[in-house]
């Protein structure tokens, strides 16, 4: 990856992240109220089978594989690779991830899952393309 691409790439992943967190407090929002989002917080609402609760999952689910991607962009960036592998793999997973998050509030767990293989095969591809240079 060149380093316009890197930038590009931890900018897109960034804008995933807030459309991730904006998402699930929007639906949080609506679930529970203004009362509890303007409130201390003491009591969790229960909103696991609300489309709040998919939201807040798939936003963990995020944030574990986030650490890998922002691991191997940093690892392309001192080692100064350019593998082509590299960058279709970052292109890869944030597409894939994506599309995870409205699969994951669609609630069609097959879809939910080929988009997290498919994100995961990005962050392999990456991880081939720094290793073996």
């Amino acid at each position: 990856m060149t380093g316009d691409q890197i930038v590009l790439a931890l900018c897109a992943f960034a804008l995933l992240a807030l459309v991730h967190v904006g998402a699930q407090s929007f639906a949080l929002k609506a679930a529970v109220g203004d009362a509890w989002t303007r409130g201390p917080r003491d009591d969790v609402p229960a909103t696991r089978a609300h489309l709040a609760g998919r939201l807040e999952r798939a936003l963990r689910n995020f944030l574990e594989t986030a650490p890998v991607f922002l691991a191997l962009v940093l690892a392309t960036h001192v080692s100064a690779r350019v593998a082509p592998l590299i960058g279709a793999g970052a292109a890869v997973y944030l597409c894939a991830r994506a599309a995870y998050l409205p699969a994951y509030a669609s609630g069609l767990p097959h879809l939910r899952t080929a988009c997290w293989l498919v994100a995961t095969l990005g962050l392999v591809a990456m991880l081939i393309g720094v290793a073996l240079p």
